[in-house]
């Protein structure tokens, strides 16, 4: 499966295969990650201030910078809906496609984003390679081997921690991968910043889970104490391979499958 996963992500990084490389701005870090496993990282002009490629910034997700992004003279433009409707129709120059793109809700609106962009990008095999993430992500679910274990996905263990709840990309991510996850239906719950954790211990009282998944490279002790005394499992994964609604999640599913005896699964 690990072999398999890997073959598709090195074709999607492969060079274009047409002639005309748009001008793309990327207006979130998510949408970077995609156009990257598109094969498209040549054609990004500029990106939002978020984002880490050294490139011009364009402003952020809510407040994009007509004069900068008009500056970069794109052909496409891309941003989440989380950018309001008319903040975005001001900031499209004329003559630019502009496209408001979904994906934190379900991984069907991933896929759909691999597939709207390759096509307005002009990709010849757009919806070929959505296709071939659908198989790929599902496949690397069910390696998981939840087997419906009670699991809370949670951002971090400090600062103002939140939680995702089933109508999310990773509560229907972990959901295929077989763990009942629980926390509600809402796509983030927030934690207020409390350093004793209360809101997070009150939450974790009420739904029960064996398992807290903690989407932060390195362990907090604090965290790490409170949820050990109520009888939880708790299991770090690297955040970057989670926390965007994109292709990485190949190479998140990978780690999880990989640290499957960490909540019980047997292999």
């Amino acid at each position: 499966m690990k072999q398999r996963l890997w073959a598709l992500l090195l074709l999607s990084l492969s060079s274009p295969a047409w002639a005309d490389c748009p001008r793309i701005v990327s207006q979130s870090p998510y949408i970077t990650h995609t156009l990257q496993w598109l094969g498209l990282e040549s054609c990004i002009v500029g990106v939002s201030r978020y984002d880490t490629l050294n490139l011009p910034h364009t402003g952020g997700v809510m407040d994009p910078d007509p004069a900068a992004i008009a500056a970069l003279k794109p052909d496409l433009l891309l941003t989440s809906d989380w950018t309001a409707e008319k903040a975005w129709r001001e900031a499209t120059p004329p003559g630019a496609k502009a496209l408001r793109l979904h994906g934190f809700q379900s991984m069907a609106q991933v896929e759909e984003n691999l597939r709207r962009i390759g096509e307005a990008a002009g990709l010849p095999d757009a919806k070929q390679r959505a296709e071939a993430f659908a198989r790929a992500w599902r496949e690397g679910a069910a390696a998981a081997e939840g087997h419906g274990t009670r699991a809370l996905l949670l951002s971090a263990c400090n600062g103002s921690p939140y939680s995702f709840g089933r109508r999310s990309w990773l509560g229907d991510l972990f959901s295929a991968a077989g763990f009942r996850v629980v926390g509600g239906e809402k796509e983030i719950i927030h934690f207020s910043a409390d350093g004793e954790l209360r809101e997070l211990r009150a939450a974790v009282g009420k739904y029960r889970p064996a398992v807290i998944f903690v989407f932060e490279r390195k362990e907090t002790p604090s965290c790490n104490v409170a949820l050990s005394q109520m009888g939880v499992k708790l299991v770090l994964l690297d955040g970057a391979q989670f926390l965007h609604p994109a292709p990485v999640l190949l190479q998140g599913l990978e780690q999880l499958a990989a640290k499957r005896r960490q909540w019980g699964a047997k292999r």
